[in-house]
């Protein structure tokens, strides 16, 4: 390789020839000549160049993905805004703390922790942003960005790190989705504003697997780490609604008058083997951990929420709920919808089945694992199945209207376009 190199390097290679030809002759004199030659190689430009690209590397994506999300979400304005600052300067703070990383030999488990802390305290910081807005126009580009910021937690991730940082991007996948289909027709700033966000996640994946590809690689023959450096967390003021972000158009609220014994508390609870989750309204972080495989979850009667499952169970109810969501991992057996009004689902790993009956309204956005899912449905109407197709989803409607012709003793029935 080093004759390959060319210049010092093909002289280098003939000068440790020469004397690997005397140590076979018994000058071992020799010896420690080689043994610095080859540490001088070691510690040259090469080792410097790896790292300096690491940096050098992630500084792209700064300048590129993430430069035109940063971009798209001034330009959108609002708490897009304010959140696209927020995330601007968390991979800012990561920068920082890779160029530590990149000039520092690994330090005590106690001083990592503290370069790690500006990081984290930026994450915490986007996700109580989300936390606090819940009343935001935006809150579905708020929450696509809380779901999938812990990305950046990768640095404390090993042996695999590269995997989760796309297992953080597919959970923030849901509510991209949501952000597209709510803009697709209104402005293209949105859209704009997705592939970038995505786009720089997906970077972010393939740097770490380049270069950190089993957890964090410090120098080993750099010195200790600056904690004086550290940066600061930034002072971010929110900004101002432009005047070009219109807010996708929502229905009138109808109005509801009930008596307070009416009302009645929302809950989540298991029961045996069953996950109940009653009367929420306008929740949109309901989660569920730990569920067995040998477990289902019944969400009965909420309104304008999401529910998220987390791991593998059996089956999944929706019951008489109102322009509500549920994101799920794996379910075993089926996810079932019955009377129900304007509801969707995703599933992020694999569904055999999925029943819809008496629904008005009901999208159901699959993963590459569950494009060969049974849908049945029944006195259901604006049904619509999306597949994944790159970055994007192909929207395909079921059939609601139905010919049926008598042939002998036989009924053939087929769907048929709308008139």
């Amino acid at each position: 390789k080093l004759e390959k190199a060319g210049g010092k390097g093909s002289q280098a290679a003939t000068d440790i020839r020469a004397q690997l030809n005397n140590i076979k002759k018994g000058k071992l004199d020799g010896l420690a000549s080689v043994v610095e030659s080859l540490e001088e190689k070691a510690d040259g430009p090469a080792g410097a160049s790896d790292l300096s690209g690491s940096v050098a590397s992630f500084d792209s994506i700064l300048s590129g993905p993430l430069g035109q999300f940063k971009t798209a979400s001034q330009a959108i304005g609002g708490d897009v805004a304010t959140l696209g600052d927020l995330v601007g300067s968390t991979f800012d703070i990561q920068k920082h703390f890779l160029q530590t990383v990149s000039a520092s030999k690994q330090p005590k488990a106690d001083d990592l922790q503290k370069l790690l802390k500006p990081t984290s305290e930026m994450i915490g910081e986007i996700q109580q942003f989300r936390e606090s807005n819940r009343r935001s126009e935006m809150f579905n580009h708020l929450s696509a960005i809380s779901e999938s910021i812990p990305a950046l937690g990768w640095v404390a991730v090993a042996p695999a790190p590269a995997p989760y940082v796309k297992e953080m991007k597919d959970a923030g996948q849901f509510y991209t989705n949501r952000v597209l289909k709510d803009w697709k027709e209104k402005d293209n700033t949105h859209a704009v504003w997705v592939r970038s966000w995505v786009e720089t996640l997906s970077e972010l994946q393939a740097f770490v697997k380049q270069f950190h590809t089993t957890g964090l690689v410090w120098n080993p023959k750099g010195g200790d780490a600056d904690l004086s450096s550290m940066p600061s967390k930034p002072a971010i003021k929110p900004k101002a609604a432009t005047k070009a972000a219109v807010s996708p158009a929502k229905p009138s609220p109808k109005s509801f008058k009930a008596t307070p014994a009416t009302l009645k508390p929302a809950s989540l609870h298991q029961d045996g083997k069953k996950w109940i989750v009653e009367y929420y309204k306008g929740d949109q972080n309901i989660i569920i951990n730990e569920i067995e495989m040998n477990q289902s979850v019944y969400i009965f009667k909420c309104e304008g929420s999401a529910i998220k499952v987390n791991g593998k169970c059996n089956n999944i109810i929706m019951d008489s709920c109102k322009k509500t969501a549920v994101v799920f991992d794996n379910v075993v057996s089926s996810c079932e919808f019955m009377n129900c009004n304007g509801v969707q689902m995703q599933v992020l790993g694999s569904v055999p089945t999925i029943m819809v009956d008496k629904t008005d309204g009901c999208q159901m956005y699959l993963s590459k694992e569950a494009i060969g899912v049974e849908i049945v449905s029944a006195k259901s109407s604006e049904m619509n199945v999306l597949v994944p197709k790159g970055d994007d989803f192909v929207e395909m409607p079921l059939a609601e209207q139905f010919k049926t012709v008598i042939e002998g003793s036989k009924i053939k029935t087929s769907p048929t376009e709308s008139v």
